[in-house]
Formats: structure tokens, C-alpha cells, sequence
């Protein structure tokens, strides 16, 4: 965690009150003291932007209409932008505040596909520009605990990676407050990258990534359809080589009934093997090469997940969802502090540009090996 007693100010492109996401960020960054959110052009929608920012008591005079008048004003005052928008429009604000060289963190997926971060690529210094990407499931406390024991060798030569994001939200659609929310319009429209891939499936590229540092050298992608908006992509099949002969798979879908959101990652290697379930993040199971099974959790004797980073309350007490993810603006915190002061950042946690457009290349490949029905190179 960030040993600065002096908030970070952030300001909000999106995430308003209307938004799926807002109110994660916004209550996620300010449970450490970390970072305050000071401006925001919260919403399109003018009544819910003004009520947004008055909710999180920022002052009406930083709370604007027009996303560019707020990067335009609020240059110099704020330590960072936070980009909340849905993802079509992603490059369009990212290029504006990188020309403004104003640190950026931005909602995943950085942009649509490669055509667009490439065109971004070309502006972006990485020696000028800080760019953190939001991949929160990597802010559990067990998954790094998991990491911490990979890289430390106790499973020895990780050999597989099967990782699953099962939901239901397009045959029925989850309810917030106590109404239902449809998928959003552009979430229902594919484009050179199928949105699912967007929406889920960076995650799972990153997470791949995060536990193994490895990136898949071969695809072999099958997608489909099992809702009733029939034009679209809503599951997705992969299998996975990589060059040091790991192999993987990720199973993606919307129309898994009864699966608010299984994200499940299992692990194996010589020595042992382990299981995370995201809906029960708390423990982690570890199976070892002599038969003996353990469950781990942070009162555990752990490498990484009992440091008091992770322990805002005593074990017995689950951190969840909004833990992960502050835990992950600590680092963002910690990794722009740094950059402030070097032009670089070592924390490991935090992913930039280069690795958030990796994501693209990887399901575009996806795209290529299910059009063409074979196994094809990343």
C-alpha cells in the first residue's frame, strides 16, 4: 500500500450513477484514503451527471457536461483520469488526454481492437505517459497468493491453465436495485472482436499472464450462439499452446443459467495443483503430489495474503469484490507515485498500455482461428 498520506485526486470520464461500474471505482478508490474523486463528467445524461457528482460531494463547479471541458480544466489539478466510458468510445477520450499528458487509468478493454490501439501506440511514450489498465480479479488476496507460490516454485513446472467465466446475464439479465438491467446496446453488436471478448475475456487473457507470465503462442477458437439475440456471439470455446509446452483453455459464456459469475481459475504443475472460484474468493485449494489436500485462506501461513495490505479486518471477516479492487488502486497509486518521480514503475501489479493491447491481438487471433477452423498463431 501507498505510504502517501496525501490523496491522489481523480477525476471520472463516466462511471455515473446510471453506469455498471461507477460506484465500484468510486467506492473502491476511496476505501484506503488513497485517492480522492474531486471532478467528473459522470454521465451524457445531464441530471444524472449533476446528481452523480453530488452523491460523491464533488463540487459543482467540477462536475461537467462535456468530458473534454473537464480534461481541458482540470489539467494540472487532477493526478490522474479515470476512463469509465463504454468501450467504442475508449479511443477517442484516450487519445485527447494523452495529447494532454494527463496519467490515464482506463476501464478494460483499452479500445475495440488492434486497429485502434495501434493508432493510439504511435502517440503513447511510455517514458511521458502513465497508463494503467483496470484487470481488478488480479487484486484478490489468493490469486496473489497463488502467484506468489508459482513463482516461488512450489508446483513446480506449471504444465496446465484452464480458466472459466461462466454468466448468465443474457438469458437473465441481473438485478440492481431491484431491477432488472438489460445488457447495454453496444454489448450486443460484434465487431472484428467479438464483445464477449472484450467484456470477459481480457480478464482471462491477463489473469493467464498475472499466475504464469506467459502469453499463449497458438489458438484454436470456437464460438457461438445460445440466446435469443441470435447475431451475436455469446460463448466461447479456446484451446491453448504455449512455447514452453503449458497448455490452456478458457470457456466464456453469457448463457450459463445459474451462474451470476463463475469465474474459476485451476492451476497445475508437477508438484501440485490449485483452484480458485471468484464467488468464494476467501479460500484457495491446494492439491499436493503425496494425496494430502489444503485449503488456504489469509489466516493461513501465507507468502503474500496475510500482509496487512490485505487484512483491513481479521481473517473470518471476507474481503470481496471492493477489497480487490482498492487493493489494485493502492498499487495503481503506489506505481504512479513512482513514475512521478523515475519515468518508470516496478510494482508488478499494475499493467500498462503494452500489456492491455496484448489483449486484442490475442482474441483477434481467436477471431482468424475460428473463421478458419484451425490452430493459429498469436
Amino acid at each position: 500500500m501507498t505510504k502517501s498520506f496525501t490523496p491522489l485526486l481523480l477525476g471520472f470520464i463516466g462511471g455515473g450513477l446510471s453506469s455498471a461500474v461507477g460506484a465500484v471505482h468510486y467506492s473502491s478508490c476511496g476505501l484506503d484514503g488513497i485517492w480522492k474523486v474531486t471532478a467528473g463528467a459522470f454521465s451524457r445524461n445531464s441530471k444524472v451527471n449533476h446528481e452523480t457528482g453530488r452523491q460523491w460531494h464533488v463540487k459543482d463547479k467540477h462536475i461537467y457536461d462535456d468530458w473534454k471541458k473537464l480534461v481541458d480544466n482540470e489539467k494540472g489539478k487532477l493526478d490522474a483520469v479515470c476512463i469509465l466510458t463504454h468501450t467504442p468510445i475508449h479511443a477517442e477520450i484516450i487519445d485527447y488526454v494523452l495529447e494532454r499528458n494527463i496519467p490515464i487509468i482506463c476501464e478494460k478493454s483499452i479500445t475495440m481492437d488492434t486497429d485502434e490501439s495501434q493508432s493510439l501506440h504511435k502517440k503513447f511514450n511510455p517514458k511521458k505517459h502513465f497508463f494503467a489498465s483496470i484487470f481488478n480479479y488480479t487484486g484478490y488476496p489468493l490469486i496473489r497468493e497463488l502467484q506468489a507460490r508459482i513463482d516461488a516454485a512450489e508446483f513446480g513446472t506449471i504444465k496446465q491453465i484452464h480458466i472459466e467465466m461462466p454468466q448468465e446475464g443474457l438469458i437473465r439479465p441481473p438485478a440492481i436495485a431491484g431491477k432488472a438491467a438489460p445488457p447495454q446496446n453496444w454489448r450486443l453488436k460484434d465487431g472484428k472482436i467479438p464483445t464477449i471478448c472484450l467484456d470477459l475475456g481480457v480478464h482471462m487473457h491477463n489473469m493467464i499472464s498475472f499466475l504464469t507470465h506467459q502469453e499463449p503462442s497458438e489458438i484454436f477458437a470456437e464460438f457461438g450462439n445460445c440466446s435469443s439475440y441470435h447475431n451475436l456471439i455469446d460463448y466461447i470455446y479456446m484451446l491453448l499452446r504455449f512455447e514452453s509446452g503449458m497448455k490452456g483453455s478458457l470457456w466464456m459464456t453469457k448463457t450459463a443459467l445459474g451462474h451470476r459469475n463463475g469465474l474459476t481459475v485451476r492451476v497445475y504443475g508437477e508438484k501440485a495443483s490449485a483452484c480458485w472460484y471468484q464467488m468464494e474468493p476467501e479460500e484457495l485449494l491446494i492439491n499436493y503430489l503425496d494425496g494430502h489436500r489444503e485449503v488456504v485462506d489469509r489466516g493461513s501461513k501465507c507468502r503474500v495474503a496475510g500482509e496487512l495490505r490485505y487484512t483491513r479486518f481479521k481473517t473470518g471477516h471476507p474481503a470481496g469484490f471492493i477489497e480487490a479492487f482498492a487493493n489494485l488502486y493502492a498499487d495503481i497509486a503506489e506505481a504512479l507515485n513512482e513514475f512521478k518521480k523515475s519515468g518508470k514503475w516496478t510494482t508488478p501489479h499494475v499493467y500498462g498500455f503494452e500489456d492491455a493491447a496484448k489483449g486484442l491481438k490475442f482474441f483477434e487471433a481467436a477471431s482468424k482461428s475460428y473463421r478458419e477452423q484451425k490452430w493459429v498463431r498469436v
